[in-house]
């Protein structure tokens, strides 16, 4: 039998930023019990306030600071994945972001592709939160982090994303992976069927869907 799920939002908060329903699809990874199938990546707090994922991707092109982790943490009502560095920020610094970001409540922690084999121990050895390695590269050496402690892939590798989560499971059949999933629902599935377990989404930006919605106001206050 065929069951409709109730849908229940509030007077004023009847639009939201909802991910393509399309990930629903994947497998999802299951995290301290909870299953997580969408990831949106974005540290704008008001869209982090308005969507439906499953977790928020909160990594950003600077040096991770506390400040930023702490505001983010304060809106967000799914779990977070925190960026702790990698690349700049690396060995006891990556590891003392990670710890803060254990501490502050985030679901995992977030190393990008320059992060050495070496800063990922020191990571693991401090904290007990899941680690997550961003894989953007097709000759990153995934092995060598997997046993210096990492256990979520974040495969980001542009157009070629499909292939190298093909050749990633091939290598690794049962590892977890997360993978951006493209603009289109279309690409999104060509993920999924290649061995993602979650996708990670970009939302259009706060300018953006502001835009659509002052267009609406337009339109109404010519009526």
């Amino acid at each position: 039998m065929n069951q409709v799920v109730p849908s229940v939002k509030s007077e004023l908060r009847q639009e939201i930023l909802a991910v393509p329903p399309v990930i629903k699809q994947c497998t999802g990874i299951e995290i301290y019990g909870r299953k997580i199938k969408s990831v949106i990546f974005t540290t704008d707090v008001s869209i982090i306030a308005n969507n439906n994922a499953d977790a928020v991707l909160a990594v950003y092109p600077f040096t991770p600071t506390p400040a930023i982790l702490k505001s983010i943490m304060l809106v967000a009502s799914v779990p977070v994945f925190a960026g702790v560095g990698g690349g700049l920020t690396t060995g006891q610094r990556a590891a003392n972001m990670s710890l803060f970001s254990e501490s502050e409540g985030a679901f995992s922690v977030v190393v990008n592709g320059p992060t050495s084999a070496q800063t990922i121990e020191e990571i693991n050895r401090l904290v007990d939160v899941p680690i997550i390695y961003t894989v953007v590269t097709e000759t990153a050496d995934i092995a060598s982090r997997i046993a210096s402690g990492v256990d979520i892939l974040n495969v980001s590798g542009g157009a070629k994303t499909v292939d190298m989560v093909r050749k990633i499971r091939q290598e690794f059949p049962d590892f977890p992976i997360m993978a951006t999933g493209g603009p289109t629902e279309e690409s999104i599935m060509n993920v999924i069927e290649a061995g993602a377990n979650a996708i990670t989404y970009t939302p259009p930006t706060n300018g953006e869907i502001f835009k659509k919605k002052m267009e609406k106001y337009r339109k109404e206050v010519k009526q």
